[in-house]
């Protein structure tokens, strides 16, 4: 039965897709990228990238500033709430604060924003994204976002939200892309 409903989600979730939606990234220096990375990222790529975010009047710093005050809060799977959450309900309750909707997913909000291949490409508010961070049958398993200088504020399983350098060796390896959704 579960078998059924993912083929069935797979095969109709596309006929669902809005017109802002992209199949694929735009330059063509970004389609190089796609065509040298694997199966996987292809297959995600496919399924609908660069939705439009509507962020209004708000400002990556008033992003960051808001995920600040997370820090510390303890990490728990599911979670949204300031006495525990998970990396994208970090993501959704910050932009929450300011009445922008995320989905309660990494993988969904990897969907959101321009696609940012290049880490030195990233800018304060971009949200960064990981692959083979837990198992799990999902392509992106983890979810941040960027505050400058290298570093991204997150919810780990091991330290609760916190902020970490994209260098870490637990993570370098591990990042995919950023999006911009300002």
């Amino acid at each position: 039965m579960k078998n059924r409903i993912f083929v069935l989600l797979i095969t109709v979730l596309p006929l669902f897709s809005s017109c802002a939606e992209k199949s694929y990234p735009v330059s063509s220096s970004e389609m190089e990228e796609v065509r040298g990375s694997n199966r996987e990222l292809k297959k995600f790529i496919a399924g609908g990238v660069e939705k439009k975010l509507n962020t209004g009047n708000v400002t990556p710093s008033g992003l960051i500033r808001t995920g600040r005050k997370y820090i510390g809060v303890p990490h728990c799977m599911g979670g949204t709430t300031s006495r525990c959450m998970d990396c994208s309900g970090l993501l959704v309750r910050i932009f929450n604060t300011h009445g922008i909707k995320l989905p309660h997913n990494s993988e969904a909000q990897a969907r959101y924003g321009e696609i940012i291949f290049n880490k030195q490409g990233l800018q304060k508010g971009d949200l960064v994204f990981f692959i083979r961070t837990y198992r799990t049958s999902h392509y992106i398993t983890h979810s941040g976002i960027y505050i400058g200088d290298n570093q991204f504020l997150h919810a780990s399983s091991s330290q609760g939200v916190t902020i970490t350098s994209l260098d870490n060796s637990w993570w370098k390896d591990k990042f995919v892309f950023g999006t911009r959704v300002f």
